[in-house]
């Protein structure tokens, strides 16, 4: 530990080098005709970088501590990308810099302004009659001669929303997916001439990723309508098997919206480009004055290119204070967007009919894939870093440092509203080669390695591509990820390996050291605040803070989160001392060689206390995006899992939960309904494993209760030490509209009812929860250990005739299940005994 500490602190005195050194200055009040002094700055950062070319090919003297290129304040709008190549690198003693003269601010963009707003004089053919009247139109400037095109725009520096069918945060669920076809059933959307939508996309939730999907034809069906889709992604989308859209009647099939259309523009914030007539139609929020208003749309994917050879890298080049801002990213447009994984998108992709590849016998799927746009992209360049600068308002990936690239610092950078991840590094598989096939490359020159990310603030990335991450790294090795502070995400913090494969390749010794991980999964599940792949030996996984994970609306699974998940493959590292809330982690088809020590609430709190940024990068939070208002974070509740079926084996079906570190004694039974009721780590795969043992039987999931009583609503409230739990299930009746009544009276039961909960109080539970799934309820009442329902149940009605009301209006809304008695309602489910001579571990 003490050497890398030492080789960190060479890096950072390298990257703060202020020996005699050449300057030279830019301005965007410059010229390019000047000399590039102080008192006559250059105009662009191309001149610049073109000066310091010929001073290092004349070898100047001025040059032997290195160059400076200082840029004044301002915005340097660009035409096409700053390209740094072999010629440009500096050397050890002679580095070059590109950062900000003292105190001022200069920015990259990649954006241009639009402007000559006004209000359409005639109603708009096409828009919302609840739109007609609030927006404004722009002509759209064309660039190279062709109508500039772009997916993102900013109002005064905040994104504002392309035009789409659900207004806010909700979404649509689809009917059906046809793989054989490739179309899709959604719906009926309440818009007028579906048909003549050329333009629309499909944005589609599926498990970890999301797509984006031209549609090519909608074909209406009274109250459903089939979708089909340009190729390539309609193939794509439908013979890939993972992720795939999700079909469950428990927890929903796959949300979806429409977009990209001015039939769907009909709320404050959402614009729609109309290409063809060059049009730009905005609904201004509240307080925005468009006449005054800076507009800006992206015309450039990438501000700068570092792109050298592995015969000859880029070397000693360095940004510092400089701000990168205002990308696009067009290929959605142009071809769709079908990601596998970590946005990294499909370019084919399919099922094998007979499963088994040379490295893994049991693979059934196939794909291959390529790297989303960057901002800043790095490739086969050595001793590079990017140091307090600024990703800011960009499309897909904010800095990427690819293949061939080593011994790099990025440090101290805030990265904020980035479309896809903060920072990529190392390989995903290149385009021509199989994910899951191990990259070991002959040249190791390829492999990125001895990269430090540090003390960086990663906020509200991935807000397009909700499957992206905020710090993804494939293929590394000797790489530190320390101290960073990550937040608002849509999936994972930090992710570490790629390959899905326990065979050795290039991943070895690599750092995920003392972050702060907080406010994630805000879309997407199967996720983790730290999530691994494959063998990657030596590395260490230890001091970070988890915390927070927010509740997905729409995840595939409710309770598939984690806080560290190793998944397959995932092999040689140790994971300890690492804070979270529980012990909810995964370990998915791992490799052998794990260690796993002192992992959860138990861990020092001085851990908490030193993750995340250090104290003289704390300044950064002042630009952490506040928490959602709206969007709550997950409680890890108990779960409810119903087994039903005759002849089950008692004795089997404990042990499933034994080794899935289940109690057994969570088990409870009436007739020929069993249920478990516990804190289970991953309950869809105890769902699996119990369905594999019981094929016939039926297995539902209780994934949260919709309504709890606790003791916080007491008078006194101390809880009992130890509790003993008591399981009743009843139906809801059929009728919906009693049904809604009945979750209303449960909403608002604490404000319109308070003496329930002054009953319950009275009769000392300690806790009630209320389940649902469809019509089925499961109840559970806590109570302290040695007492029971019998004797308590009654001090719930004493001196309060309330609660005798409450309970004579809800029987209205409940009946038995099937196999109940006439006029029986909620029945008793007892505890399955469990003896020590059963357990086979």
């Amino acid at each position: 530990m003490k050497r890398l500490l030492r080789c960190l602190l060479a890096i950072l005195l390298l990257a703060g080098f202020t020996g005699y050194a050449a300057e030279i200055y830019v301005s965007p009040a410059g010229a390019d005709a000047n000399p590039g002094s102080k008192e006559k700055p250059l105009a662009t950062v191309a001149m610049a970088i073109r000066k310091a070319r010929e001073l290092r090919r004349l070898n100047d003297p001025s040059i032997a501590g290195g160059i400076h290129i200082i840029l004044r304040g301002g915005i340097y709008r660009l035409e096409e990308p700053v390209f740094i190549r072999p010629d440009d690198s500096g050397t050890a003693d002679s580095p070059t810099f590109i950062e900000a003269a003292p105190g001022e601010y200069p920015v990259f963009s990649g954006g241009r302004a639009l402007t000559g707003w006004s209000r359409p004089k005639q109603p708009v053919a096409g828009l919302p009659e609840i739109a007609q009247g609030k927006i404004w139109v722009a002509e759209v400037p064309l660039t190279g001669g062709r109508v500039t095109e772009f997916r993102q725009l900013w109002i005064n520096d905040k994104k504002a929303i392309r035009a789409k069918s659900c207004n806010g945060d909700s979404m649509s669920r689809i009917l059906a997916w046809n793989h054989r076809t490739e179309e899709c059933w959604i719906p009926t959307p309440p818009v007028r001439d579906l048909a003549h939508l050329a333009t629309a996309e499909m944005f589609i939730h599926q498990w970890w990723a999301i797509a984006v999907l031209r549609v090519k034809k909608f074909e209406v069906h009274g109250d459903s309508t089939r979708l089909s889709f340009h190729q390539p992604e309609s193939k794509i989308q439908s013979e890939h098997p993972w992720p795939a859209p999700w079909m469950s009647k428990e927890t929903g099939n796959s949300a979806f919206y429409l977009s990209n259309a001015l039939r769907f523009l009909d709320e404050p914030g959402e614009w729609f480009l109309d290409v063809g007539a060059r049009k730009l139609y905005y609904w201004p929020r509240k307080g925005e004055d468009l006449s005054t208003a800076v507009t800006t749309a992206p015309v450039l994917e990438t501000l700068v290119r570092i792109e050298g050879t592995a015969d000859n890298p880029v070397s000693h080049f360095y940004f510092n204070h400089i701000a990168f801002r205002h990308t696009g990213w067009l290929r959605p447009s142009q071809q769709g967007h079908v990601p596998h994984q970590a946005g990294m998108y499909m370019l084919e992709a399919y099922k094998l009919k007979v499963p088994g590849t040379p490295d893994k016998k049991s693979l059934e799927n196939q794909a291959w894939v390529g790297r989303p746009a960057a901002a800043v992209s790095v490739s086969f360049a050595d001793h590079t870093g990017f140091s307090s600068c600024r990703f800011e308002h960009l499309a897909s990936t904010g800095l990427d440092y690819g293949k061939g690239t080593h011994k790099a610092i990025v440090e101290g950078n805030l990265l904020r509203d980035i479309g896809g991840s903060a920072i990529l590094a190392g390989v995903f598989s290149d385009e021509a080669v199989e994910v899951h096939i191990p990259y070991n490359p002959k040249d190791e020159r390829e492999v990125c390695s001895n990269m430090v990310i540090n003390n960086n603030l990663v906020t509200d990335a991935t807000n397009e591509d909700w499957g992206a991450v905020g710090i993804g790294a494939g293929y590394v090795r000797d790489v530190i990820i320390a101290h960073n502070d990550i937040s608002n995400v849509n999936y994972t913090g930090i992710m570490l390996g790629w390959g899905w494969t326990r065979t050795a390749n290039a991943m070895r010794n690599n750092k995920i050291l003392s972050n702060k991980i907080h406010h994630y999964a805000r879309n997407l599940y199967d996720v983790a605040g730290i999530y691994t792949l494959s063998a990657q030996p030596g590395t260490l996984i230890t001091g970070n803070d988890i915390d927070s994970i927010y509740k997905a609306p729409y995840a595939h699974l409710p309770t598939h989160w984690f806080y560290l998940y190793t998944d397959e493959g995932s092999a040689g590292m140790t994971i300890k001392d690492n804070w979270t809330p529980s012990g909810k982690f995964l370990q998915n088809a791992n490799g052998p060689g794990n260690s796993w020590e002192n992992n959860g609430p138990q861990v020092n709190d001085s851990i908490r206390q030193n993750a995340g940024l250090q104290p003289a990068f704390r300044y950064l939070l002042t630009g952490q995006q506040a928490t959602h208002p709206r969007w709550p974070v997950n409680q890890e509740w108990p779960v409810v899992l119903e087994i039903t079926g005759d002849g089950i084996d008692i004795t089997r079906l404990q042990d499933v939960l034994v080794q899935n570190k289940v109690s057994p004694g969570s088990l409870y039974r009436w007739n020929d309904h069993y249920v478990v009721f516990d804190k289970v780590q991953d309950v869809s795969v105890l769902r699996g494993r119990v369905q594999a043992v019981f094929p016939k039987a039926s297995v539902k999931t209780y994934y949260e209760p919709f309504y709890e009583f606790n003791r916080t609503h007491c008078d006194d409230k101390k809880e009992a030490t130890a509790w003993t739990h008591v399981l009743l299930t009843a139906n809801l009746v059929a009728d919906t509209t009693l049904q809604k009544e009945y979750l209303d009276y449960h909403t608002t039961q604490f404000d319109k009812w308070p003496e329930v909960a002054n009953g319950f109080c009275n009769a000392g539970f300690q806790r009630l929860l209320l389940y649902r799934n469809g019509r089925q309820l499961m109840l559970i009442i806590s109570i302290p250990e040695g007492k029971s329902l019998d004797e308590l149940n009654p001090k719930t009605t004493e001196n309060n005739p309330r609660v005798d009301e409450w309970n004579a209006r809800m029987k209205k809304y409940q009946e038995g299940i099937p196999g109940t008695q006439k006029g029986e309602s909620w029945v008793f489910l007892q505890p399955v005994p469990y003896s020590l001579s059963n357990d086979k571990q």
